[in-house]
């Protein structure tokens, strides 16, 4: 029997053990393919380029045991992108934004109290004293 084509879609511009968990959970629907997104589209839409550019993301993405492939994606994703990619299940925090009609879409709860925006704002912080 062939593995479900599941997509997780990130950012991860500081991976956490939020991430970890998600890609976990993700892993028990198929086989996992991070849609991460691009620099310039995190620029765009969050107001800052990554600290960590995109290549790395994705190699640091690709070393972990649950991801079977790294491609790069928008920042929000369509119907026509995961049919291009022939991906069977999009799997995102339960902060989805995205509009997708013809894949089903499964969520879940983000992890309490970490975020890469919480991380960012905490090295701030610090940086400040």
């Amino acid at each position: 029997m062939k593995k479900k084509k599941v997509m997780v879609d990130m950012s991860a511009t500081l991976l956490h053990h939020g991430h970890i968990r998600l890609l976990k959970k993700a892993s028990k629907f198929g086989e996992i393919i991070i849609g991460l997104t691009k620099d310039k589209q995190i620029k765009k839409y969050k107001g800052y380029y990554p600290e960590i550019k995109f290549n790395h993301r994705k190699e640091i993405l690709e070393s972990i045991k649950y991801v079977k492939k790294v491609i790069p994606s928008e920042f929000f994703l369509n119907d026509k992108y995961l049919k291009k990619n022939k991906i069977d299940l999009l799997i995102h925090g339960n902060d989805n934004k995205n509009k997708i009609k013809s894949v089903k879409i499964k969520t879940f709860n983000r992890t309490k109290g970490i975020s890469s925006s919480l991380l960012r704002k905490k090295v701030i912080k610090i940086l400040q004293k």
